[in-house]
């Protein structure tokens, strides 16, 4: 596990550096302006995408949490909008504050998209809005939809991208009420969240008979990752929600997506919050490769591309107690990272016949492979116990019995 997060992080970076202008994505085609939908606006890949989306003539509305919406007054400041048509935050600022939330380390480099790259052009700012959005809110998640509506007219696409990481094995989240609650927020966070955006939109998608809802999950919605186990079963869910629920938007010509990433890609570009570990699960006596040792390597190598000491491996095997923190990427390093994730998201977002599922990275896809195969074989060593629970009926007598029988 470890080793193959090396690889991957190496090969990224290696690839990045190889070319000194990234390859442009291609668009699925379509007629007129598109408006996406983002969960999460501020994150690496809301922020990559909404470059690639605005540059390409599409509108976009960003969700943001409370903690985190730009002031109203700073905003026009930078973009010299002063009346309310051109008040991208509709209203909203972060109560109490004049700044995104110190805390999180996505906060900068929002700000100088926004600020720096956003506010300097003017044909952007017009297909630019952000919103505030809590998922776990049902209320907020209805007026974001309501305003994003009212702006442009319409939503064509959906991202749920929206996520953050509980480490931890099964008996270390259960050990403190404090730790259970966390699980509970993981949840909110990962599956309520998404629902709650996705029926708070479905009118509007059943009304204009079209529309794409995607999830930016991980192949971890397939496989699980010890130490890692709420995660996971967070993103089962939510795949299995998205499963029942493209059967029964079919009829209304709106599709889902699930877009799964590695691991590493979800983790990383987003918040990580780690209990405290239980001594029986220490390297020392359990053999078992935990997320928490694997992640605590990962950041520790990038650590090193940013030449600093960065807190996050301490805090993930600290004992002291809940730690939360996003981790500190270098800006190529980042930039490699996301980069076939934000491509695969603009050529499926809006596709005519997209995939139920999509699948980024080869490593991934041998991840998934494997997997299957391990379940095929499963199903043939045990395929005659499966068929001994079988009932008939014989078309002769009328008799119920086995097949054997």
């Amino acid at each position: 596990m470890a080793s193959s997060s090396e690889e991957a992080s190496t090969q990224a970076h290696e690839a990045h550096e190889a070319s000194d202008t990234a390859r442009a994505p291609s668009f699925p085609p379509h007629q007129s302006r598109r408006v996406w939908f983002l969960s999460s606006g501020n994150s690496p890949i809301g922020i990559t995408l909404t470059r690639w989306l605005l540059d390409h003539g599409d509108a976009v509305v960003c969700g943001m949490a409370p903690s985190e919406l730009p002031d109203k007054d700073e905003w026009q400041r930078h973009s010299g909008t002063q009346d309310d048509s051109r008040d991208t935050t509709n209203g909203h600022a972060a109560p109490g504050n004049d700044k995104p939330d110190p805390r999180s380390a996505r906060s900068d480099e929002f700000r100088n998209f926004l600020y720096d790259e956003l506010a300097q052009r003017e044909d952007w700012k017009g297909r630019y809005r952000f919103v505030l959005l809590d998922m776990r809110t049902m209320g907020q998640c209805q007026a974001a939809v309501a305003e994003a509506v009212q702006a442009f007219g319409r939503i064509d696409v959906l991202l749920c991208c929206t996520s953050e990481s509980l480490v931890g094995t099964v008996e270390e989240l259960g050990a403190s009420s404090r730790a259970t609650t966390l699980v509970r927020d993981q949840f909110e966070t990962n599956f309520f969240g998404p629902v709650n955006i996705i029926k708070a939109l479905l009118p509007s998608f059943r009304a204009q008979l079209s529309g794409h809802v995607i999830i930016l999950g991980g192949i971890t919605g397939q496989l699980g990752a010890p130490g890692l186990s709420m995660y996971c079963a967070s993103g089962w869910a939510l795949e299995g929600f998205c499963d029942s629920l493209a059967y029964e938007v079919a009829p209304f010509n709106i599709k889902v997506t699930i877009v799964q990433t590695n691991l590493e890609i979800n983790v990383l570009t987003n918040r990580i919050r780690a209990v405290p570990p239980l001594p029986p699960y220490d390297p020392e006596f359990n053999p078992v490769p935990m997320s928490r040792e694997f992640l605590g390597g990962m950041i520790e190598r990038v650590e090193a591309m940013l030449g600093q000491e960065n807190v996050g491996p301490a805090q993930l095997a600290s004992s002291q107690g809940i730690s939360s923190f996003y981790p500190r990427l270098p800006p190529a390093f980042q930039d490699a990272l996301i980069a076939e994730t934000v491509y695969a998201l603009l050529a499926i977002g809006g596709h005519e016949n997209p995939p139920a599922r999509h699948i980024v990275g080869h490593d991934g896809v041998a991840s998934i492979k494997e997997r299957l195969k391990t379940v095929s074989e499963e199903l043939e060593d045990f395929v005659e116990v499966s068929s001994a629970a079988d009932i008939v009926e014989n078309p002769e007598t009328g008799s119920i019995a086995r097949p054997d029988h």
